[in-house]
């Protein structure tokens, strides 16, 4: 009975941790890395065709990005997660594999003037249709034998629509223990979605420190200070531009602009036109529609037994098209833009950035996290210029933060979620930066709750309750993109699945090992030349 971290382990994405019990190999989330890795993730210790389950706590591509490479190396087996997490993942992980391969496309159609590198999208959209089909849904609070010895059940973690903090029951040679896997802990009192729901009991719990060292800010009032924004920017004749998580982000921004129209606290700007740049957000809206009654909280109830639709805001417009998109530029009218993705990494926001940054009028106004390294942060660090599609942009728009509006717990919202767990022996922090997971650490010891920040390569034994192996901090020489990071795990994956078909041919006629042996040196001939 062995945990082993490999991802997010101080640093907050990429979320990866691996579990082996009762013969069974299992992965609880994996997520795709985005900004600059600062720490080298070890790999998962066996081949994707040898992993028997995936527990996901939630669709966020930090989370579960890369099931569609984990299926692209072999992986058949079974993807457990919440019945509202299946549906937005079957937009997400394809959305994902369309911005890959577009990247792809652009970067060769590039490559191909200048005589550069071939460029390989981490995987391809049939890869990520191939991963859906191993979902199973499973609803809240229900306890589910996965097999011989492993139960789980899916608590609400208040963070995303079908976010789920996950308890695991463990039973191997008659020695029981009880892992809690928080996810990703939702902000209280957020709009659409419902508060966080606490675990009872656990011996072992892996809980996530985004905010490990922060508290919110706590404005008066959120829609004043949103208010506020919009009429700055549409005094000086500008437009607001929102990089924005297409899911749940994306939604509670239209929740609160449905507010604002309906009390008219846009005097003469009232008709300002909002475009949702994002056919995943459009998506994504839909998915929240029909989750609606399992995940919604009761203030947004309340419009849905009125008859109204809490998220349908006047004046919207939604793009789908790259036409539509690339017209939106054109109106030269004060508006609002919101488009994906949330940290400025990918997707149609950078399009908009490229038309909108250099314009001292407009305002880009951030209402989520910023991962280290990644474009948001870097704009909301005071940067100058940034490169755009090869380009130099300067940075003259105003740069503003929408505080509180945080789908993750803070500080205080993370001590608050793990006082309510009981017989708990020790608490590995992950999902957070080195500060924040160290600060919240020792905040937990002071507290006389044992925790403990481990790096990836870190082995505990549940039975033992003893590491067996603690590892050190393994920092990149040279940072390296998450890009350039996931493209290599592609490869390593790729070998991952020769190793498994070599091991396995052990019992093959002597002429079909030697068709193998002379195609893979063949192979390598061909690499060498």
């Amino acid at each position: 009975m062995k945990l082993l971290f490999i991802g997010a382990t101080h640093e907050v994405t990429g979320s990866c941790t691996y579990l082996e019990v009762c013969g069974k190999r299992i992965l609880i989330d994996y997520g795709m890395e985005q900004g600059r890795d600062t720490y080298e993730n070890i790999r998962v210790p066996c081949a994707p065709a040898e992993i028997d389950y995936v527990f996901l706590t939630h669709a966020h591509i930090d989370h579960s990005g890369l099931l569609p490479l984990l299926y692209a190396g072999g992986f058949r087996g079974e993807i457990h997660a919440t019945q509202a997490t299946v549906s937005l993942c079957q937009i997400m992980l394809r959305d994902s594999a369309h911005i890959q391969e577009f990247e792809a496309e652009w970067r060769n159609r590039k490559a191909k003037r200048s005589g550069g590198d071939v460029y390989t999208p981490l995987y391809t959209m049939q890869e990520a249709l191939g991963s859906l089909e191993h979902f199973i849904p499973h609803p809240y609070e229900e306890k589910i034998a996965v097999a011989e010895g492993i139960a789980i059940r899916f608590l609400d973690a208040g963070h995303l629509l079908g976010s789920s903090s996950i308890e695991i029951w463990l039973t191997e040679n008659g020695e029981t223990r009880k892992l809690l896997v928080s996810g990703d802990i939702g902000n209280f009192h957020q709009p659409l979605i419902r508060d966080p729901q606490y675990a009872e009991s656990a011996d072992y719990v892996i809980m996530e420190s985004t905010y490990g060292n922060r508290l919110h800010e706590k404005p008066k009032d959120y829609i004043q200070d949103f208010v506020k924004i919009l009429l700055e920017t549409f005094q000086r004749g500008g437009s607001v531009i929102i990089p924005s998580f297409a899911v749940g982000r994306t939604q509670e921004l239209l929740y609160f602009l449905k507010q604002i129209k309906d009390q008219n606290l846009l005097g003469a700007y009232q008709e300002i036109p909002i475009y949702v740049d994002s056919p995943l957000a459009i998506e994504a809206t839909e998915v929240f529609q029909r989750n609606k009654e399992s995940c919604f909280d009761e203030e947004a109830l309340a419009y849905v037994r009125r008859g109204e639709n809490p998220i349908g805001v006047s004046g919207l417009r939604t793009a789908v098209t790259s036409e539509a998109s690339m017209a939106i530029n054109t109106d030269t009218r004060p508006k609002i833009i919101i488009s994906a993705s949330g940290m400025c990494e990918a997707g149609r926001i950078k399009h908009h950035l490229k038309h909108n940054l250099w314009k001292p009028e407009n305002t880009i106004l951030f209402v989520g996290y910023q991962a280290a390294g990644s474009l948001g942060r870097r704009l909301l660090d005071g940067a100058n210029y940034v490169t755009l599609f090869g380009e130099s942009v300067k940075v003259a728009a105003q740069i503003r933060q929408l505080p509180g509006m945080s789908g993750h717990a803070d500080q205080k919202g993370l001590q608050l979620w793990i006082q309510h767990v009981q017989g708990v022996k020790k608490v590995f922090v992950i999902h957070g930066e080195t500060l924040a997971a160290d600060t919240f650490t020792a905040l937990l010891k002071e507290q006389q709750i044992p925790a403990y920040a481990p790096y990836s390569g870190t082995e505990f034994d549940l039975i033992s309750g003893q590491f067996l192996y603690e590892a050190e901090p393994v920092y990149l020489e040279k940072p390296k993109s998450a890009k350039a990071s996931a493209t290599y795990d592609r490869l390593q994956i790729a070998l991952d699945r020769v190793t498994a078909y070599i091991q396995n041919a052990r019992g093959y006629s002597n002429k079909e090992l030697a068709k193998m042996a002379d195609q893979l040196t063949q192979l390598c001939n061909k690499w060498e030349q």
